[in-house]
């Protein structure tokens, strides 16, 4: 076997840990997370890609039945959701930037990282990339009565607009997948379908160096704030996905159960940062760093819960 594909078996039979070391690296070395951070874009773009490419079409498209079941999940995990957090912050008071923080990450659709993420539990993919792409194409109309009673929020057209350049470069990303997969990988081998794990988990290491750019200084300057902040985000994300374990314990299938919870949490932020107000997303932007630590750390941190006879332990 090539030396390269024995070093993505072994990147995919350990990818939890080379996310953790994505992680470490945009911390402790915040230069380099700087400079990465203008081709995020293109890093989430690849993860898609890759994802998609290892699902295929047939395995993405599901039926009409498991459409009706992603519709009513985006309506309960983008709408209903933030909804209730919002007329809750609005009764009791509660506003400022972590208010506006923790609903612009109730009110994203899926991280387009969610099915490698889902991949590295030991799960099938493919419900969470159909999650993904339903999700994203609803987000324009979920989003409206959300930041219709959020005016800190500012115009909504930035995001609408956003939000259908995503849905582009997930269309885009996932055809092009799907039509490589279709022509010259239709019945891929075990060894093919390990080293496409292996390379997706190398992507994401990269993409979370990135993303950590706002964590590091801040780590410098108020270490405690950040400690504060990772202990919210972790609360937030991490309580989302189990609520939601417990809540879709009658799924059909574990590898759904596994999809829907691990979305649950994980939330694209990211899409908001070219859309709303800078004054807007300046405040939050040390919650978005905070939150990629449990998010790229969901495959290690509740890996217990969703090891492959989860549904025996739990049932």
């Amino acid at each position: 076997m090539p030396l390269g594909l024995k070093l993505l078996h072994l990147a995919a039979r350990y990818g939890r840990y080379v996310l953790v070391a994505g992680l470490a690296a945009g911390i402790v070395f915040p230069a380099l997370a700087l400079a990465m951070k203008p081709w995020l874009g293109e890093g989430v773009t690849l993860m898609l890609f890759f994802a998609a490419l290892r699902i295929g079409p047939r395995a993405a498209a599901g039926t009409l039945r498991d459409l009706r079941k992603a519709v009513a999940l985006t309506a309960v995990f983008q709408l209903a959701v933030p909804l209730v957090l919002v007329v809750a912050f609005l009764v009791t008071g509660f506003d400022g930037p972590l208010a506006v923080a923790i609903i612009v990450m109730a009110s994203a659709c899926s991280i387009i990282g969610s099915p490698s993420l889902t991949l590295l539990t030991g799960h099938d993919p493919a419900p969470a990339l159909r999650l993904l792409i339903v999700g994203t194409a609803l987000l324009p109309l979920t989003v409206l009565p959300v930041f219709w009673l959020s005016p800190e929020f500012g115009s909504i057209h930035a995001v609408l607009l956003t939000a259908a350049k995503l849905l582009g470069a997930i269309a885009l990303a996932s055809g092009a997948a799907f039509v490589i997969r279709q022509m010259w990988l239709p019945d891929p081998k075990r060894e093919t379908l390990q080293a496409l794990d292996g390379l997706s988990a190398i992507i994401m290491a990269i993409v979370v160096i990135g993303l950590m750019s706002a964590v590091g200084p801040a780590l410098t300057s108020d270490p405690g704030q950040v400690i504060a902040m990772l202990a919210i985000t972790c609360a937030f994300n991490l309580g989302l996905q189990v609520i939601a374990w417990v809540a879709l314990s009658g799924a059909p299938s574990l590898s759904e159960r596994v999809s829907w919870s691990v979305i649950a949490g994980n939330r694209n932020m990211g899409l908001f940062l070219v859309a709303l107000p800078q004054a807007v997303t300046d405040p939050i932007l040390l919650y978005i760093g905070c939150y990629q630590v449990p998010m790229f750390l969901t495959p290690l941190l509740l890996g217990w819960l969703y090891k492959p006879d989860a549904r025996a332990r739990s049932g």
